[in-house]
């Protein structure tokens, strides 16, 4: 009845016909695979050899963790088959080309097994009704996979489904069979019937001779999908179900800089090296090699540029500069308050080579400047931890954070930012929570407040400064989570976003991600919410405020 049976001379074999494409068992042997193709990196591997990895080890919604980010194929092979990822680099070389490559990148939508869509078309694959429970599009129930079949002649003659679909086809094919025979003058058995009728053949046996094709074809068809619902199946779990209506692309993630953790070594001369980088101070081989430790490269940075901020008038140029036998401030300068002001005196707190500067940093550097007498304090470091931007002023004293560029390690050959951009002062975000006393609250973000040297003042920039700001709607006091994203920033960002995915944006969902207003968002459940701000340079400040 399911035409699996085909006649050999004398003999009868059984025929297999299996709806699926052929599939070859990956092999144990690791070769063939090369480099990657259009690399952006040095060591850029290929992204067939982390797929397999992956596929291999993992499951949707498992967590990979690649210590040597490089150009990001781990993360972005995890982030295309549904798993959490995190990576980390030395270079932020490696940091930027990965970013870039994440938030450019474009996935095919896999379909959800633990969705409306997928069920139904699970139910389709394997003949069943889909079941009525609610779906939570949980990425942890896997993929709709294509499957390979066996299909054996056991399970085709135990598959009761294929008798009584060939009993519902024979009240249509028998009447249209007796009245094919009439119309032909013949006797055909329903195997005898010809695929196609001589040229001679009256034009009402035509007509029923392509209908009785047409119903013969479609129960086979119905057959051969009982067959494979019901034969042994292997899952391909490397060829989920695509909607080809819709694309993916990466997730919230966050980069986040240098660690404020350190991590003490075993033996005691390790101890020492390491500490006296986390203080400032280059190892011994890096001294020697360079000529000199670290604060007084940061020292001649600044004596030669002096620090920038937002608008171009804003720049702090120093008349001098020199060393303080400080415990905190490790240099002193001064520099002109407008064009004909008063002098005044910066305390320069140095934070470390390999570290980040807290709060309890700024708060001991700020007590010893007020001891000392000094107007201003500039904190200089490579980053700052998350409650340090709560610290704005200590009395009088203004307190300002300049992060220094990242390329101040970088080689001459690779340094792309001029030595007047080597500091920057981006200011502390100035931002209103709008909360009416509901369940949900809002944020506003009016611009960055930033120190004004020509008046020692500290003033309100509109929002114009402010290229891109998110929030995280529950901050753990431990890691930023990019809940919220908006985007303020010139050069039409839009076209760039447009560009950069290659595709077009339904503009009501960009216009809600264009503004300086949040949508609103539930009261946290710690009690604190965190909002980033990044400017045109790349330099970004972080506020905790408690709701």
């Amino acid at each position: 009845m399911a035409d699996r049976l085909w006649p050999l001379k004398n003999d009868v074999r059984f025929v297999r016909y299996s709806p699926t494409p052929s599939v070859r068992t990956i092999s144990n042997w690791w070769d063939g695979f090369g480099g990657a193709s259009n690399p952006v990196y040095v060591v850029q591997t290929n992204e067939r050899v982390l797929q397999r990895l992956l596929l291999l080890a993992s499951d949707p919604g498992d967590l990979v963790l690649d210590p040597t980010c490089g150009s990001g194929t781990t993360a972005y092979v995890a982030e295309q088959w549904g798993r959490r990822w995190i990576t980390c680099d030395t270079s932020r070389v490696a940091l930027a080309l990965a970013r870039t490559r994440l938030m450019a990148a474009r996935y095919p939508w896999y379909i959800l097994a633990d969705s409306q869509e997928g069920r139904i078309t699970e139910a389709s694959l394997s003949q069943v009704v889909p079941p009525e429970t609610p779906v939570h599009n949980d990425i942890r129930q896997g993929f709709v996979y294509n499957r390979f079949s066996r299909q054996t002649s056991g399970k085709i003659a135990n598959n009761p489904f294929v008798d009584s679909i060939w009993g519902k086809w024979q009240t249509v094919l028998e009447p249209l069979r007796s009245e094919l025979n009439a119309a032909a003058a013949e006797a055909w058995e329903e195997w005898q019937i010809p695929r196609a009728l001589p040229t001679t053949a009256p034009p009402a046996a035509v007509e029923l001779h392509a209908k009785w094709w047409e119903a013969r074809i479609a129960r086979q068809r119905e057959i051969d999908a009982s067959i494979a619902a019901r034969a042994d199946v292997e899952y391909l779990y490397d060829k989920p179900y695509v909607d080809n209506a819709r694309v993916r692309v990466a997730g919230p993630f966050t980069v986040e800089s240098l660690s404020p953790h350190r991590v003490l070594p075993a033996s005691e001369d390790d101890l020492i090296e390491k500490i006296d980088a986390a203080d400032g101070k280059r190892s011994a081989a890096d001294a020697d090699l360079a000529g000199q430790d670290f604060a007084a490269i940061v020292v001649d940075y600044l004596k030669a540029e002096g620090v920038k901020q937002q608008a171009k008038g804003d720049r702090i140029t120093f008349e001098s500069i020199l060393p303080w036998p400080g415990e905190f401030i490790g240099a002193t300068a001064t520099f002109i308050e407008g064009e004909n002001g008063p002098e005044r005196r910066a305390a320069i707190l140095i934070g470390p080579e390999y570290g980040t500067v807290g709060r309890q940093d700024l708060v001991a550097a700020a007590r010893e400047a007020v001891d000392n007498r000094f107007d201003v304090l500039i904190a200089c470091a490579f980053n700052f931890d998350a409650h340090s931007s709560e610290l704005a002023q200590l009395g009088g004293l203004t307190i300002l954070k300049a992060r220094i560029n990242p390329d101040m390690h970088m080689s001459e050959e690779l340094k792309n930012t001029g030595r007047g951009n080597m500091f920057v002062v981006f200011g502390e975000p100035d931002v209103e929570i709008i909360d009416d006393g509901g369940r949900e609250i809002r944020v506003m973000v009016k611009g960055v407040d930033v120190f004004d040297p020509n008046t020692g003042d500290i003033r309100s920039d509109g929002p114009d400064g402010v290229a891109a700001w998110f929030i995280d709607t529950d901050y753990n006091e431990e890691s930023f989570f990019v809940r919220h994203a908006y985007f303020l920033g010139a050069n039409d960002p839009y076209k760039s976003l447009k560009t950069a995915l290659q595709s077009e944006i339904d503009a009501d969902a960009w216009a809600t991600l264009y503004s300086d207003t949040s949508r609103p968002f539930e009261r946290p459940r710690g009690g604190r919410i965190a909002v980033k701000v990044i400017n045109h340079f790349g330099d970004e400040v972080m506020k905790v405020f408690g709701v």
